[in-house]
């Protein structure tokens, strides 16, 4: 009976870690063979028992890009917020989360009108086709997003408008006359002290033209002490911490009411108590981060889209539009009486060969050319590793080839080939061994250990390139392993020797699996066809995981304090060994598929041009064996 009730709490506390996959939900489960014979009764998990901060592991990850904005099709900078979305909500799914990764497009305002008349079509035509330009990209670049929500979306109109009769009847919005300077791109009234030399806009370069308007406003002011006690109390709510310091100067200088209304504007959702005026294209989309949990309700409403994942955990933008959602957002959020989302994150510009780019200059990165030309794990790879997330980050061809080729062609996939290269030569491409038996007594286990919980940190903590650079130390150390070994040799010396030889070939491939799975939230292709290498399936790579369930059953022992020490370690041993990121999942027997190039090294220009152009024969030198292998 004891032991059946402290199996029924394990459940309890690890059945919610992932509740759409049944298979991870079952595997945890078969392993709950044990005894208990303590007399102390049954302690249940309860809500209560988590801490203040905690998220319950039932609550969905809910993380989101901007609504990008439909005047021009997709471009680099959207690109690279989306790339490191979807890392993140690879990431979160592979720890056994509910993931909901909400992306999609922006599409109201004067500027969207523009552009439609510009090119001879109506704003709706104009909207299809730059929206859909955006989820051609996205399937390029292997974004794997759950919704895809579009303002002219018929259901994302009933939720705004929904929610602005909440934040009237709040007493929250008036009418009143407003005569300002506005910035047609950026969409709002600019006060003169933020304006550069002629009244120019500082974002965008060109002069705010004078308007005076009939229109609604939002009393932001009223919302100043809750903003600054919200900042004061979680001071994760914008990151990084610099951006936190930007928002923080903006409401200590006064906030001031804005519209939210705009009489000139036709193309846009009509004000509720005003058909005359449409809703300001700001107040319209931020709104589109609930309205998109609406997405499958025939009839939604406000408070059945809340209650389908809000808040958010995470939302991710340029550093551009941060005033919006670090201040405007969480006031009509209050005055709503919603919750608010639980991190904004403002990342970093890209600039090309160290200039701003734009249209003007020519130097512009078009994602859907650079995806053609070098793929989607390269493209991928390269603004996750090479851009400090946050920071302000560079593109140059040179250096996103020099990078590319020396991680993922040399460092990975020759790693790769050249190992299932010698197995197949000396084991008929057979492991000989479990990989946990092979390892035993080597100390390059624990340093791959020690380098993937590093990785998992450094995701969790949204230092993608310090992950990118841990899972690239398990490469180098495994390259530095197969140099020092030299199996090789090993093998021409049979005998024990040989047998020794064939055990590394397992300890470097076991790596290579660990790799695979985290490298697969930034390259989740090329981590599939690592797996493939290794005689996977593509069901088991979608299945894999990387949960650290000891960090939950720790947890977990202080509500379930009659658990031994000893059985403790029992469970934990049994239950990280789910986790497919431990070390031990290659099994004896276990047949690799045939090497094959993994990732093609990418040749720059010169290197093209130099092989076209001047052939020459030159006398092959005999290389070392080490270097005879097929590289990647």
């Amino acid at each position: 009976m004891a032991a059946a009730a402290a199996g029924a709490r394990i459940n309890c506390f690890l059945n919610p870690i992932n509740p759409l996959n049944s298979k991870t939900t079952a595997r945890f489960t078969t392993h709950l063979h044990f005894r208990l014979s303590r007399k102390t009764p049954p302690t249940f998990c309860t809500r209560a028992s988590a801490t203040p901060d905690e998220t319950s592991a039932n609550d969905p990850f809910v993380l989101t890009t901007p609504l990008y904005y439909v005047n021009a099709p997709p471009h680099m900078g959207s690109a690279y917020t989306t790339i490191a979305a979807d890392a993140i909500a690879r990431f979160q799914r592979l720890l056994g989360k509910r993931v909901i990764f909400i992306t999609g497009t922006d599409e109201h305002g004067e500027k969207i009108a523009a552009a439609a008349a510009a090119n001879n079509s109506s704003p709706a035509q104009h909207c299809d086709l730059i929206s859909q330009s955006y989820i051609t990209l996205w399937k390029n670049l292997d974004i794997g997003y759950d919704k895809f929500i579009r303002t002219t979306d018929p259901k994302h109109e009933a939720i705004v408008k929904e929610f602005y009769s909440r934040v009237l009847d709040n007493g929250d919005i008036y009418r009143a006359d407003y005569q300002g300077l506005y910035c047609i791109n950026c969409e709002e009234y600019k006060d003169e002290k933020e304006l550069l030399e002629n009244n120019c806009c500082p974002m965008h370069l060109k002069p705010c033209v004078a308007r005076k308007e009939d229109n609604f406003f939002f009393a932001l002011s009223k919302y100043q002490k809750p903003l600054e006690e919200t900042l004061a109390k979680n001071p994760n709510f914008v990151q990084p911490s610099y951006r936190l310091n930007e928002v923080q100067s903006w409401i200590k200088s006064g906030l001031r009411d804005f519209s939210i209304s705009r009489a000139l504007v036709d193309w846009g959702i009509p004000v509720p108590n005003d058909s005359k005026q449409t809703i300001y294209v700001w107040f319209d989309a931020l709104l589109g981060y609930i309205s998109a949990l609406s997405e499958d309700m025939e009839q939604p409403s406000l408070e059945r889209a809340v209650s389908s994942g809000w808040p958010a955990s995470l939302h991710l933008i340029g550093k551009d539009i941060l005033r919006f959602h670090a201040v405007y957002w969480p006031a009509m959020l209050m005055s709503a009486g919603l919750g608010l989302p639980k991190m904004v994150f403002g990342h970093g510009f890209l600039t090309k060969d160290g200039m701003k780019m734009g249209k003007s200059l020519g130097n512009t990165i078009e994602p859907n050319d650079l995806v053609q030309k070098f793929g989607s794990d390269a493209v991928r790879y390269f603004f996750v590793r090479e851009v400090e997330f946050g920071s302000d980050g560079d593109y140059s061809e040179d250096r996103f080839i020099n990078i590319v080729n020396a991680h993922l062609a040399n460092s990975i996939g020759n790693l790769l080939n050249r190992t299932l290269g010698l197995l197949k030569k000396n084991c008929q491409s057979t492991l000989v061994i479990d990989s946990s038996i092979a390892a035993e007594g080597t100390t390059f286990k624990d340093t791959v250990e020690k380098l993937v919980e590093k990785a998992r940190v450094d995701y969790e903590n949204l230092s993608l390139s310090s992950a990118c650079e841990a899972v690239l130390e398990i490469s180098n150390a495994g390259n530095s392993y197969m140099d020092g070994r030299a199996p090789w040799s090993l093998f021409k010396q049979g005998g024990a020797a040989s047998e020794a030889a064939a055990k590394d070939l397992v300890i470097i491939l076991e790596a290579m699996r660990v790799i695979a799975i985290a490298l697969s939230p930034v390259t989740p292709s090329l981590s599939w066809r690592i797996y493939q290498q290794l005689g996977y399936s593509k069901d088991q790579f979608d299945a894999t995981t990387w949960v650290p369930l000891k960090r939950l059953l720790h947890e977990c022992i202080f509500v379930m304090p009659e658990l031994s020490s000893s059985l403790f370690d029992k469970l934990t041993c049994s239950f990280t060994s789910q986790s497919d990121t431990r070390w031990g999942g290659l099994k004896g027997g276990q047949v690799m598929a045939q090497p094959q190039p993994i990732f093609a090294r990418i040749e720059s220009q010169t290197e093209e041009e130099n092989r076209v152009e001047a052939p020459k024969k030159v006398k092959k030198n005999k290389l070392p064996e080490s270097q005879q292998v097929v590289e990647a």
